[in-house]
This record gives C-alpha cells, sequence and structure tokens, in this order.
C-alpha cells in the first residue's frame, strides 16, 4: 500500500467580539492541531502557543505509537505552562499518522469530525470535556438543549499545568477520508449536519474550510474560531 499523508490547511478568524486571538492550529503533512487558550489573554494565547510549538516537533518524528507519542508531547506541554505559572490553559485536539493507523488525542471542548471515504455522514470522534455534557450523559439534557445553554463553554478540565485526563485513540484511515479539528468558536454555532454537508461537498481544502469559518460568523458567533481541514491522501 502506498504511504499516507496528510494535506491540510488552517484557517482562523478572532471573531466579532474578542481583542484577541486565544485559538492556535497546526497544518502538516503528519500532524495535525487544534488548541484553544482559556484563562484571557495574554495566559490563554500563551497556553496554546506553548501545545503547538511542543506537539508541532512531532511532525518530523515517526512515531510507531502516535496516541503514546501525543500524550507524551503533552505532558510536556503541560509541565512548561506549570513552570510559567500565569494561571494559563488550553484545550488541545490533535491528530498524528503513522502508517495507515491516526492517533487522537483530545482534552477539553475543541472537536475532531472524520468524513470517510465515500461516507455521506460525519462521525464526531471526540467527547466534549464540558459541564453541559457531563448533564447530556446524565439525561438531564438533550444534546439540542446543551447546544443553547448558558454554560456550554464551561470546560471541566483543560491543559494547564494540572493534573488532566486525555482521551487517546488510535484510529484505521484510508485514502480519502476528511478530517476536522475546530476550536467551539464553530462547533457551538453551526449544527454538525451543517458542517458535516460542508465537508462533503466543498472539495477543495482551503475553499472548505474558509466556508466553515463564514458558516460561524454568519450564525453569530462572538469567540475566535479556527478550523484544520485535513485530506488523508497517497503521498
Amino acid at each position: 500500500m502506498p504511504p499516507l499523508i496528510l494535506q491540510a490547511v488552517t484557517v482562523t478568524d478572532v471573531g466579532p467580539a474578542r481583542p484577541n486571538n486565544e485559538d492556535a492550529a497546526f497544518a502538516g503533512r503528519r500532524l495535525v492541531v487544534i488548541a484553544d487558550g482559556v484563562g484571557g489573554m495574554p495566559a490563554g494565547e500563551m497556553a496554546s502557543e506553548i501545545v503547538i510549538s511542543t506537539l508541532g516537533e512531532l511532525e518530523e518524528v515517526d512515531s510507531v505509537d502516535p496516541a503514546a507519542a501525543l500524550a507524551e508531547a503533552v505532558a510536556r506541554a503541560n509541565a512548561q505552562i506549570a513552570a510559567e505559572g500565569q494561571g494559563a490553559g488550553t484545550t488541545v485536539t490533535a491528530g498524528l499518522l503513522h502508517g495507515d493507523q491516526l492517533g487522537l488525542l483530545h482534552v477539553g471542548d475543541s472537536r475532531g469530525y472524520l468524513l470517510a471515504a465515500g461516507a455521506t455522514e460525519m462521525v464526531r470522534l471526540t467527547r466534549d470535556d464540558t459541564f453541559v455534557q457531563l448533564l447530556v450523559d446524565r439525561g438531564a439534557l438533550t444534546a439540542e438543549e446543551a447546544r443553547g445553554h448558558p454554560r456550554r463553554s464551561m470546560i471541566t478540565q483543560a491543559v494547564q499545568g494540572e493534573s488532566y485526563r486525555a482521551a487517546t485513540a488510535l484510529l484505521p484511515v484510508e485514502a480519502g477520508d476528511r478530517l476536522l479539528l475546530c476550536s467551539d468558536g464553530l462547533s457551538d454555532y453551526v449544527e454538525d449536519v451543517v458542517i458535516g454537508r460542508t465537508l462533503r461537498e466543498v472539495r477543495d481544502l482551503d475553499a472548505c474550510a474558509k466556508e466553515l469559518v463564514a458558516l460561524a460568523l454568519a450564525a453569530g458567533t462572538y469567540d475566535n474560531v479556527t478550523v484544520v481541514v485535513a485530506d488523508v491522501a497517497e503521498a
């Protein structure tokens, strides 16, 4: 089987209400990452940039266990954030390709999605670490009610120099699969069915990423909005 790579792009917008952009992203041939800083400026920006810088080193390392490599890199970033001591924190969702396997890591509420080759429906790969997700899990809220809940952005854990529990997975991928990583500036305002349709119908990567950001802005997002769109392709 020919080796696989990622063809990836990232697009970001500060949004209509924020003075700064706490989102950061990486789009490489083997690695994709989204990080949404928390704690206000400059702490949020610092934390997301530390995560992107630390994980970015994995782009040049072919890791046999990509999920473990991501976990180790996030642990290093967490230690660096703790050393800064500014109350900084960030979400992180990352994918690292090795052969036909994608390592996935997730902390917080930045999401990962997969539109498999030939599929008509997108699959969500991550579970939000949020207060409203806990309510959904307990049956106290429906998923639709959670979308409009005033505390939907209250996360229950982040990479902030303290203990956390990252969710990791190893996923088989093939040429033609399309991945999306996004901050909650998109997923809190645009329904999954619309996101999935955009991934399916707008085939040009750059145009697709720009359309997703435009949809978030049109839907009234007040947050920073950042997306990484990546196609799995033969090298």
